[in-house]
């Protein structure tokens, strides 16, 4: 059984003038993991670290504007090649920010300009609806007139609020232009409620009688030429995206590597002269950095490694050993799913293999159907090629195919192929038939009148109960395995995951098997195995103290003991009964599975049948909803019992996850 990566630390005395080179080999490697004492406040450094973090700053924004997506700058291949900004480039970055500045101010002033023609020729035609000189209305002694804009969004409020009280007339085709007619007694009202709305009172001339239909002509004429300078810059600025796309990747990939390495320098221990940096590797790569590292400096610096053991910070408990593991791209895919629930201790036995063999035979078993097998089979391929981009799940792509498979063997001894079971008939009734009588499916998982069918429904629950026993049984050996590997072992021994509570386990289920297929009676030896197993798993606190050193023996006395322990045989028995009980929602979902397809065979019979549009439809739309949803339920009820019923019983305690340090915009 393979155990976590071996790790090693490495302190790196390096010059000042050789460190940032150091640092961006380190962050290239992307499997060093940092060791960071103290903040360094180098005011050379910060000038620096300003004027880089301020380009940088400023492209990003840029490229923001400019609709430039550069996240995938952060892809491994992408970080190989990206290196701190030169000269060259400081100077292409500065060109090319005030290129882009120069454009959008052109961008501003055309679109201020744009507002104030389309403003002005908007009021030239709200007033060319008055045709009456507003002199004439305004000296009118029994009216009180107002003229000016509101919000076009409030002018039904604004008209409602004053009904009875004032006439409210529109200027212009979207109502932000009013005039408001009131009698000289509703002026008051009239007022409060322009103020209410924000009413913005315009300046009128006496004689003015409307707008000159050549000025609106003018107007016009000048509003559309300033909409197609405003359409020309625009796509000026789009064409300016394109042509300098890569010119900014390629910057701000410099410029967030020049701003990362100043930002490591910040928490690194230094002197006037050199840095001292220290971080985990894994051991396999510790003799590559002395070699790499003393080449890229021209010997100029100075390397030391040691084994976790000699570390003083692990050995006093203050530090953990960062845990890496080290697997193919198949077991690599699962490892999201170990480190969601917690990291395994350093130097205990790695967990993925066993998640990854468990949860493609329970999704098989579970969601039994070639063609949807098939589905996902194809799915993770497309996945893997990066046809079907699905953001972050596309490192996933393994475990699709994985689940793809064993659904599609599962599906082949149900004879089912997107819910049908004709398709696969052939090959059933060749296979059965070389062991006897040929069948049409060769594991026959729908209810029907024969009796045979109840045997294999309870030959499918069965075979979950059997295989909850095997991921029982191999959770309680890694916690038996890691224990002894860490050398705790009162905790290998005795408790409900320690070799007692693993002995009654493993007796118990014998013992049933042995008096159910063989009518065998329970003898004297039985029961004392039984009871001694069980009595060492629940009243475990005294042998573990003594085993350890540790006294009293009772730490909290004898009464709180005994309770304790009884309320611990109840939870051993109870326990471990629904840890393998919980293992017949696997058979329990291989059959709703079945139901599920059958019942949307029926409908698509019932719709015509293959030939028709309709069966089509139904039969195709079924099988998306089955393979979505179901296909959801089915990976949770899967993680669920790998969470609940395999890590319970050794992730008592977790590690930390080894994060090393690599270059990427997110992390600025």
């Amino acid at each position: 059984m393979a155990r976590t990566t071996q790790m090693k630390l490495l302190e790196l005395v390096v010059l000042k003038n050789d460190v940032e080179n150091v640092i961006e080999y380190i962050g290239k490697k992307q499997n060093f993991q940092f060791q960071l004492k103290k903040k360094n406040t180098d005011s050379e450094s910060y000038e620096i670290l300003n004027v880089d973090n301020q380009m940088f700053t400023e492209l990003t924004h840029a490229a923001d504007d400019l609709g430039i997506e550069y996240s995938d700058i952060q892809s491994e291949a992408a970080v190989a090649l990206l290196h701190r900004p030169t000269e060259k480039d400081r100077d292409d970055a500065a060109n090319v920010i005030n290129n882009y500045r120069n454009l959008q101010k052109e961008i501003t002033t055309a679109k201020e300009e744009n507002l104030k023609v389309s403003d002005a020729y908007k009021e030239a035609q709200a007033f060319s609806n008055l045709q009456v000189s507003y002199s004439e209305l305004e000296h009118l002694s029994f009216l009180s007139l107002k003229i000016g804009k509101i919000a076009a969004d409030k002018y039904e409020d604004f008209k409602d609020s004053l009904e009875g009280n004032a006439v409210v007339i529109p200027l212009g085709s979207d109502k932000s232009h009013i005039l408001v007619a009131s009698s000289k007694k509703g002026r008051f009202a009239m007022e409060t409620q322009l103020n209410a709305f924000n009413f913005v009172p315009l300046e009128i001339p006496s004689d003015f009688k409307g707008v000159p239909q050549n000025v609106l002509e003018g107007l016009k004429s000048q509003k559309n030429l300033s909409d197609k300078t405003l359409s020309e810059l625009e796509e000026q600025k789009k064409n300016f995206a394109e042509t300098h796309s890569a010119m900014f990747k390629n910057l701000i990939g410099c410029f967030s590597v020049a701003v990362q390495i100043e930002d490591v320098k910040k928490s690194l221990e230094s002197t006037d002269l050199v840095y001292r940096i220290t971080g985990w590797t894994p051991a396999t790569e510790s003799e590559s950095y002395m070699k790499e590292l003393d080449e890229l400096t021209e010997g100029r610096i100075a390397i030391r490694i040691y084994e976790p053991y000699e570390v003083p910070s692990v050995i006093s408990g203050k530090e953990d050993v960062p845990v890496k593991l080290t697997h193919g791209k198949f077991v690599k895919s699962f490892e999201r799913m170990i480190f969601s629930y917690g990291s395994p201790i350093y130097g205990t036995i790695d967990p993925s293999p066993f998640v990854a063999v468990f949860f493609t035979i329970l999704f098989g078993i579970m969601f039994g159907d070639c063609g949807q097998g098939l589905f996902f089979i194809l799915f993770g391929i497309l996945m893997a090629k990066n046809i079907i981009k699905v953001g972050g799940w596309n490192k996933f792509a393994p475990i699709f195919m994985a689940i793809g498979i064993s659904s599609s063997i599962m599906g082949v001894l149900t004879g089912e192929f997107f819910g049908t079971e004709t398709l696969l008939e052939p090959f059933s009734l060749w296979v059965t038939g070389l062991f006897g009588h040929p069948r049409a499916q060769i594991l026959h998982l729908m209810p029907s009148d024969d009796p045979k069918s109840i045997l294999v429904m309870f030959g499918v629950f069965g075979v979950a109960v059997a295989i909850g026993f095997v991921i029982n049984t191999c959770g309680l050996l890694l916690n038996i395995i890691n224990n002894l590997i860490r050398k705790k072992y009162s905790e290998a021994l005795f408790g409900k995951n320690g070799l007692a509570g693993a002995v009654f386990f493993w007796y118990v289920i014998a013992t049933v098997l042995r008096v159910v297929l063989t009518n065998h009676k329970l003898a004297a030896y039985d029961l004392i195995i039984i009871f001694v197993s069980l009595f060492f798993a629940a009243f475990a606190q005294p042998f573990e103290r003594a085993m350890e050193g540790k006294k009293p023996l009772l730490e909290n006395g004898f009464g709180t003991y005994l309770i304790s322990s009884v309320v611990e045989i109840i939870e051993v028995i109870s326990g471990y009964l629904s840890n393998t009980i919980s293992f017949v929602r696997v058979g329990a979902f291989a059959l709703s599975h079945a139901v599920l397809n059958f019942t949307i065979l029926t409908l698509t019979k019932m719709c015509g049948g293959i030939p028709s549009v309709f069966g089509i439809v139904v039969l195709v739309l079924g099988n998306a909803l089955i393979i979505v949803l179901e296909g959801m339920i089915v990976a949770i009820q899967v993680i669920r019992l790998q969470y609940y019923e395999f890590f319970s019983k050794f992730f008592h305690e977790t590690g930390t996850e080894f994060k090393p340090f690599k270059f990427s915009v997110e992390n600025i």
